[in-house]
């Protein structure tokens, strides 16, 4: 896969996984307030800031997480299937060494 590919791709996972944590944020946090959380019943005993970056952090793995999962599943056949070497180039076992793959 040449650079520019995998680059769009990563761009296509990273950008709108990142605008869909801020959006989580804002929504989570104009319900929740980070000063009244509580982890297996003790009081959470990080800064507001701390709070806010933890979250958007696991936000936009999540979210990157499901981007990069579409990503993989919107790939054609013929991008699974193709070999990734050029013919001069594929070992003697392969089995498309003997098609025009």
């Amino acid at each position: 896969m040449s650079n520019l590919i995998r680059d769009h791709r990563l761009m296509w996972i990273l950008w709108p996984s990142f605008l869909m944590a801020c959006v989580l944020e804002l929504f989570i946090f104009a319900l929740l307030d980070p000063d009244g959380m509580e982890f297996m019943g003790q009081p959470l005993e990080w800064s507001r800031n701390t709070v806010y970056s933890v979250t958007f952090f696991l936000f936009w793995i999540f979210t990157g997480t499901s981007s990069a999962l579409t990503t993989l599943l919107s790939r054609s056949p013929f991008e699974v299937n193709r070999c990734p070497f050029e013919r001069s180039e594929r070992p003697d076992a392969c089995p498309k060494e003997q098609c025009d793959c």
